[in-house]
């Protein structure tokens, strides 16, 4: 046992001695590195096609830098070098290069390019910019044949009304136009070489910040707005209206009207439209709102890049521009004004705006001065005086000097409705609130006349228009009153007078007692008398809420009468046959709720203004 125990405890302390001398880290790590070695080397290995590859790209080993430091290389950084080594290190200013053009310093690389290239690239340049091709294009277009008259929503692309057939292409070409009538061209579309005149970015809502200029209306002569003698002087810009003896307006047919919408102006007034008004000689239109803005637009739907441009916009501070006109048959000036004991002229020619501010020694009669329209002729501005005293007046100033020539007055409860002047200047028709009607002659100073309108219990408006007229009371032939009932009475001024020849049926001493005082020269002339109960020609029973715009064309062929108490309450009537067109507008007219209506110079072009400040425009056919 005892020699058993030995030999196993020898065992033991051998195994501990061999444990001692083995090396865990020496071991271990061999084993790794050994490991590493094959697999890098696998991984090192590279076989033919990458070996070609690297040929191909980096070049062979034993070339490749004599193929980076090449010969063409090697002198550009030589160069480079000895530049450094000249600057002295950056303190020596000249760069060696001073004696170089600036064309052989910088070159372009654009390739290979013969001189036949270079001189057909600008040529073809310019025809793709003046032939614009359009995006689609179809080959058959040429084959087809479209009826115009066949389809009742391609009638208004005709030119005349015998025409029927067009070809595919002439279809199009007519859609696009008619498409550009309608909508203006998008900002995508637009230009970007054509240089505008730079506006606020509001310009197109007629808020404060949007005008030109502003007009402070407490003072009594401003510099304000830029002249525009220069714009009504050029004939090319702005054709008179009327001047190309061509385009003969011809006679409007009853019942139908030829009538197409074109582009609307372009500036949008923050209130409702309270005046439009037509330069008489120019293609320039006058709008005014509440907002205390007025705008000036050049009439021309085709303008790039935009159509119906604004020429100039005015401010007047404190007053709600409730009223505005051209002055006279040249229109020189715009007399505008608000719900103020005072209103300004704007001279066009010199930009000059002027204050009056009072009407000496009738002060006291104007609690404002918004109710007042010129004359056609340009002599003379009638004021509605807000003074009733049992009746009404109207106070009538010099338009040269502002002072005061005559007054005239009316007799009747509620004082004066409306009053508009007869086409030579000479007199006023002045429509009563108890619905009577008075003729006022500024050279008598008197009322020649007084007559009621039938039925009315309210009168609202009243405007004249048409030729042809008697002479002794204006020569307008149409006269008509609107009330608050929504009816309008269309009457004929040749059947309001009855005309009575002096010393007719008696003899000559009886004749001479006929005349009327002072009559003198005028004893050969045929004495007036207007009929105390005229019947109208005609009653417009079409709306039903108060009339507010009555607008007669120039030419006495087209009457608009229009209430802003009801969406698109809009009626044209045709004269003289005294008939409602039943063919416009439709439910798929935008009039809105309309404020105010006028008719061009020309009166082919029909704008109307609605209570959100909006302004279309329709273009009178036939």
């Amino acid at each position: 046992m005892s020699r058993r125990k030995q030999q196993k405890e020898e065992d033991i302390s051998s195994d501990e001695d061999s444990f001692a001398d083995f090396d865990e880290d020496a071991a271990f790590s061999s084993d790794d590195e050994d490991e590493d070695e094959r697999r890098n080397t696998a991984f090192l290995e590279k076989d033919s096609d990458e070996e070609e590859l690297e040929r191909l790209v980096l070049g062979k080993k034993e070339t490749f830098r004599e193929q980076l430091f090449r010969d063409d290389f090697l002198p550009a950084v030589a160069d480079a070098q000895a530049l450094v080594k000249a600057g002295g290190g950056g303190d020596d200013k000249s760069t060696g290069l001073e004696h170089l053009a600036d064309s052989e310093l910088f070159t372009l690389d654009a390739g290979e390019s013969t001189d036949e290239d270079e001189a057909e690239l600008p040529k073809q340049a310019l025809q793709e910019a003046e032939e614009e091709a359009p995006a689609w294009q179809d080959s058959d277009d040429e084959r087809l044949a479209v009826s115009l008259a066949g389809a009742t929503r391609l009638r208004k692309l005709r030119q005349t009304e015998a025409e029927d057939v067009v070809t595919g292409t002439e279809y199009v070409r007519r859609l696009r136009q008619q498409y550009l009538r309608l909508y203006p061209q998008p900002e995508w579309a637009k230009g970007t070489g054509t240089k505008r005149r730079r506006r606020s970015s509001a310009a197109s809502d007629g808020s404060s910040a949007d005008s030109d200029v502003e007009v402070d209306s407490d003072a009594e002569s401003i510099d304000g707005p830029s002249p525009l003698d220069a714009f009504l002087r050029d004939a090319s810009s702005f054709a008179a209206a009327g001047s190309d003896s061509s385009r003969k307006r011809r006679k409007l047919r009853p019942e139908t009207i030829d009538i197409q919408r074109t582009r609307d102006i372009p500036d949008t007034h923050r209130a409702a439209v309270s005046t439009l008004a037509f330069h008489p000689r120019r293609p320039i239109l006058l709008s005014a709102s509440t907002s205390s803005v007025m705008f000036l637009h050049h009439i021309d739907a085709s303008a790039y890049p935009t159509p119906n441009p604004a020429l100039t916009s005015v401010q007047v501070r404190r007053t709600d521009v409730r009223r505005a006109a051209f002055v006279g048959p040249e229109g020189a000036e715009i007399v505008f004004a608000g719900r103020r004991r005072y209103f300004h002229t704007w001279n066009l020619a010199s930009g000059v705006v002027t204050k009056v501010a009072r009407i000496h020694g009738h002060q006291r009669e104007h609690r404002t001065m918004e109710r007042l329209r010129p004359s056609p002729c340009g002599r003379y501005i009638a004021v509605a005086a807000s003074d009733k005293k049992g009746g009404g007046m109207l106070n009538l100033l010099s338009a040269a000097t502002m002072q005061w020539i005559a007054q005239a007055r009316i007799d009747g409860r509620g004082g004066v409705s409306d009053f508009a002047w007869w086409s030579d200047g000479n007199g006023l028709t002045i429509a009563g609130k108890d619905g009577r009607v008075t003729e006022w002659s500024v050279a008598a100073r008197r009322a020649v006349g007084i007559w009621r309108d039938d039925g009315s219990i309210g009168g609202t408006v009243v405007a004249m228009g048409g030729r042809g007229g008697p002479s002794e009371i204006g020569g307008d032939r149409w006269v008509a009153v609107g009330s608050n009932s929504g009816i309008v009475n269309l009457y004929d001024r040749n059947e309001l007078v009855i005309r009575s020849k002096p010393g007719a049926g008696a003899g000559k001493d009886e004749g001479d007692k006929a005349k009327p005082a002072g009559a003198g020269k005028g004893a050969s002339k045929a004495e007036v008398e207007i009929k105390a109960l005229p019947e109208p020609r005609r009653v417009l029973e079409q709306l039903t809420t108060a009339i507010s715009a009555v607008a007669f064309s120039p030419d006495g062929q087209l009457m608009a009468f229009a209430s802003q108490h009801k969406k698109d309450a809009l009626r044209l009537v045709h004269l003289p046959s005294c008939t409602v067109y039943r063919n416009w507008p439709t439910e798929q007219t935008p009039l809105g709720r309309v404020t105010a209506v006028a008719f061009s110079a020309g009166g082919d072009v029909l704008a109307v203004g609605n209570d959100v400040g909006k302004i279309r425009l329709w273009e009178v056919r036939g």
